[in-house]
């Protein structure tokens, strides 16, 4: 989340040109560039969802012209599938999803907007799921399983992800391993969510929504990031502590989906400035952590220049 001009213009310096140059050279350096995106792209317009107090409200409604720095920084797939998503209603993210496509960064969150492209000799798909109305739903993500069976067979990697798990207390770094809930709301049964998309045929599961970053699992030679937490988020969005770590996972697969190896490099956001270089290494090491504690008897190993593979043990 770039910035915010509604209600009240709270936008980067310099017009966010700058914002995430901080983590922008190791971005550029994949193949598939993830992220989600919370709120929406659009220029004017009034927001759906409704506040007793408009200033106090979390609304997010960032420039179109913020698809450019998106996509100069190298995303090239988003998620549009969260709880501010449609903060502007579906006209909202039917103008995000237009700035999207005018820089060449593909999508998928509303029911039925499933990503798909080739590179090289390879063919991906990606789908975005949420517990939010319009989009596809997390709490009944059952229905889904026979469409990404088809989405495996038709390509080589398939990605899946989740904006799901519990936020706004203490403890939401561990996983329920059960439905979780936030603001008395369900957000997803995240771990058997993940387990059977793979059961499916994905490949790869990320999730985000906690606003902090969670365990990672590798299940059946497939990557589940648990929560990535936050990445970019101008003010509106407490960064406060571990909700200013902000990893960037880097996994490499095979031709397959396999996983074979990954990485994690920390960068953290002191305002004003976007996600910059953390020397300590904190998102890294409160994954790391994370991992081994929601799993002990997992097969993954961690190293500590940031790097995992499946294994046994810490390593050293």
């Amino acid at each position: 989340m770039l910035g915010s001009d509604y209600p009240e213009d709270r936008l980067p310096d310099n017009d966010g040109v700058a914002f995430l140059a901080g983590a922008a050279a190791e971005l550029q350096g994949a193949d598939v560039v993830f992220g989600n995106l919370e709120g929406v792209l659009m220029d004017g317009g009034e927001a759906e969802k409704t506040c007793q107090n408009p200033k106090a409200c979390y609304l997010f409604r960032t420039p179109s012209r913020y698809a450019a720095h998106l996509a100069s920084a190298g995303f090239n797939v988003m998620s549009l599938a969260n709880n501010h998503a449609v903060d502007f209603g579906e006209t909202g993210r039917d103008a995000s999803m237009h700035a999207l496509q005018a820089v060449g960064i593909l999508h998928s969150g509303r029911e039925g907007d499933v990503a798909r492209w080739s590179r090289g000799d390879l063919r991906y798909a990606l789908m975005a799921f949420s517990p939010t109305r319009g989009s596809h739903d997390l709490l009944d993500y059952e229905k889904y399983l026979p469409q990404i069976a088809a989405l495996a067979a038709a390509n080589d990697i398939v990605i899946i992800s989740f904006h799901g798990g519990t936020e706004g207390g203490n403890g939401d770094e561990r996983l329920g391993f059960g439905m979780e809930y936030a603001y008395g709301e369900k957000r997803g049964d995240v771990v058997a969510f993940a387990h059977a998309m793979i059961d499916a045929g994905a490949d790869l599961v990320i999730g985000h929504g906690p606003h902090i970053p969670r365990a990672i699992e590798i299940y059946k030679d497939r990557a589940i990031a648990y929560s990535l937490g936050n990445f970019a988020t101008y003010y509106g969005i407490s960064v406060s502590d571990n909700k200013g770590y902000a990893p960037v996972l880097l996994v490499e697969l095979d031709g397959t989906g396999k996983l074979i190896g990954g990485s994690v490099t920390s960068y953290i956001q002191v305002r004003p400035d976007g996600p910059q270089p953390d020397p300590k290494q904190r998102a890294w090491k409160m994954i790391s952590e994370l991992s081994l504690l929601d799993f002990p008897d997992a097969k993954i190993r961690f190293y500590p220049d940031g790097r995992f593979d499946a294994g046994i043990g810490t390593g050293q």
